[in-house]
This record gives structure tokens, sequence and C-alpha cells, in this order.
């Protein structure tokens, strides 16, 4: 595909992304759980909203800002936690933490990060820390200790993941052994990786990852890649655990992974700051319900208690006007600035939120609303077909 200045939407720098990295990394960023039913309905679920826009208003440009877990951003939304992002490109989570710094939004560091929160959190960006547990309550609140000195602005506790989702693309392409130590499974990758020269020499200046330096295990240090899966599932994570990092933590909290009301009044009746309506980007339970379809559902439950969050299928500037329409106060973009990491490192974060964030400016002024508070329901009908 031609240069970044060309790519006008997020589907570009998709296209961009595939065309720059070998097949396996590709499909690890690209694909979800199983038939990847839930991963394609996240993104179809937009569709089945129109826009009831108002004319006449006169709106030279609208008022995007809006506050999140007490931080002040320029417009709704957040950089997602991307795992193994050091694999797409060597600016990896420095280069988006850069770029959402510049964009005037806040970005959420992976516990599955090949750099150090310490050094993402010198960039400047406003930043938060996803949790897991891995390695246990013990590697768990020296990782909290680590964030609260850095300047971490708040932690997201990820609830989804009491097993891995059985992403089959993976499964396929053999990821687990691309990642292992094994120097001899690699080698039936050696065709696809000397078929994309720009990733190999990225590879081999740094765009890599072995260890988790963010999760490290007393008397062992930091956790190897490859334990990462059986790590999760000797891990769940359960309601108790809210409590016990509250006790750790000084500061907001948000709870990632909900679908339903139930979970969503448990979640802020244990003092959750925010929670996130997520089905992990289709990467966990296929079938579950698209994230906008859940909602409404958990927006309505929660009556402002707490704030709520989404991600999943989020492409355009026009989804988050439809996601704010419908109880959201900010978004999650997770494909939306990784394919930009993907595609071209930090240049193509910037590329990526620069185009959504002209697409959520443009969609305002075509609606009639001169700031993100005015959203609702008004705004939006359901297709009847």
């Amino acid at each position: 595909m031609g240069s970044l200045s060309r790519a006008v939407n997020i589907a570009d720098l998709r296209l961009m992304a595939r065309a720059r990295l070998p097949r396996v990394v590709f499909d690890y960023l690209d694909g979800g759980a199983e038939d990847e039913r839930t991963l394609r309905d996240n993104v179809r679920a937009f569709r089945r909203w129109n826009f009831r826009p108002r004319y006449g208003a006169k709106i030279p440009a609208p008022d995007l800002g809006v506050t999140v877990m007490g931080q002040t951003l320029g417009w709704p939304a957040m950089t997602a936690p991307i795992g193994y992002s050091g694999l797409m490109h060597r600016d990896g989570e420095r280069g988006v933490g850069r770029a959402a710094a510049r964009a005037g939004i806040a970005s959420i560091l992976s516990t599955i990060s090949g750099t150090r929160l310490e050094d993402v959190a010198a960039t400047g960006v406003k930043l938060f820390m996803q949790i897991y547990l891995m390695g246990g309550r013990e590697a768990g609140e020296a990782t909290i200790a680590r964030a609260q000195a850095a300047g971490v602005k708040g932690l997201f506790l990820t609830i989804d993941t009491p097993v891995g989702g059985v992403r089959e693309r993976d499964l396929r392409n053999g990821l687990a052994q691309l990642l292992g130590r094994d120097p001899f499974a690699k080698a039936r990758y050696l065709p696809d990786i000397l078929a994309h020269p720009g990733w190999l020499a990225d590879y081999l200046m740094g765009a890599r990852m072995s260890h988790l330096p963010n999760v490290v295990i007393p008397g062992q240090g930091p956790m190897p890649l490859i334990e990462v899966a059986s790590a999760l599932q000797r891990s769940q994570v359960g309601w108790d655990d809210v409590s016990w990092i509250r006790a750790q933590w000084k500061g907001p909290i948000a709870i990632k992974g909900l679908l339903t009301a139930d979970d969503a009044r448990r979640a802020a009746d244990l003092g959750a700051d925010a929670v996130v309506v997520s089905n992990h980007g289709g990467r966990q339970l296929d079938g579950a319900a698209a994230g906008l379809d859940a909602l409404p559902e958990v927006a309505g439950a929660v009556g402002g208690h707490c704030e709520v969050l989404m991600d999943g299928g989020i492409r355009r500037g026009a989804d988050i006007v439809k996601a704010l329409a419908l109880g959201a106060r900010a978004v999650l973009l997770g494909r939306g600035s990784a394919y930009g990491l993907a595609a071209a490192g930090e240049k193509g974060v910037d590329r990526a939120l620069a185009i959504v964030q002209a697409d959520l400016a443009r969609t305002m002024m075509l609606l009639g609303c001169a700031s993100v508070a005015e959203l609702g329901r008004a705004q939006l009908e359901r297709r009847l077909r």
C-alpha cells in the first residue's frame, strides 16, 4: 500500500499492517476466538444504529473534552492494553504512549508488555495499568507498588480471563513455537519472515520480547513469556481480588470485561470507579454479546454510580459517537491503534488517532451536537433490518 499519508481510515492501516507483518504475527493481532463470530459482531453492532441529525446548528468546533477516572482528556478515548505490542513494532508501548500524549488522550499498559511500566510512564502520557494477577498476589503487590511510584493514574483489573480463549489462527500458525525457546521450532517461519524484511530488521533491532518485566516473581525474576497462558489459568481473578487491590492501591480502579447488569452492579457495589463493557475484543468467549449491544444494559444498571467505558469493534469516530450516545463516557481503542503501530510504529499510531479524532469531530458537527455531553439516545434510532 502507499505511504502512511494515504491511509484515510483504519481499514487502510490494517492492510498496511498485514503487508508488513509475517502472517503468524498479523493473525495474532487480527484474530479472535474459535469461529470469530463475536469478533465480527463487535464491528457489525455499530451498523445496527442509525443517526438522527439535527441541521441548522452552527458548530465551528465541537467540544470533545471529557474527564475519565479523574483525568481530563482532549477527546473521549484511551488506547487499550494490547499484549505483545513489541512484536508489532520496536516502538512498542513507548511509541503508543508518546502518540497518545500528543493526541491528548490516555493509554492503558498491558500486563503482557515487554516494556517496563516506568519507561512508558516516562513518555509523559496519562498512563493507566491493566492488571492480571499472574505470579500471585505477592508479584501483583510489587507491580502495584511500582505503578504507584511511577505516577500511574489508575488500574484496570481484567476479570474476563479465567482461561485463555481458543484462538484458532494462533494454533494453526504455531504462535507458541515462534515465542518459545527452541530455535529449531522457529525454522518453519523463515520463508515468511524473510519475505517481510522490514519486520525482520525491526525484530533484530529490538522488536521482540522474552520476559514480562512488569510481572516479577519473587525469587525468580521476570516471568518468561512462554508461561503466560498457564499463569493466567492459575491466577483466576475473582470478586474478592477487587477488595484486595483496593487495599493496595491509592487511586481509581476500573473493572474490565463485563457484559451484564448483575456484574456491573456488583463492581459498583465493591467501589469500582469505572466498569469496561468488553468481550476482550472477541478473543475469549466466542458467541458472547457484542460490546455495543451490552452497553445500554450495563449503563442502565450502574445508574451513575460509576463511569462506564466500552471497547470492541471501534474503527471510526462515528462508532465513538454511537457508544457515547448509548451510555459510555469514553471508549478504549484496541485494534484501531494497534493496526497503526503494526503498520508504521509510532507514526502509524499518530495517524490512526488523527483519523479517528477527525472522524469524531466531523460526525459531531454533522449531527448538530456542540459537545459530547449532549449525546444521548435522541441522536440514534435502531435499524429495522
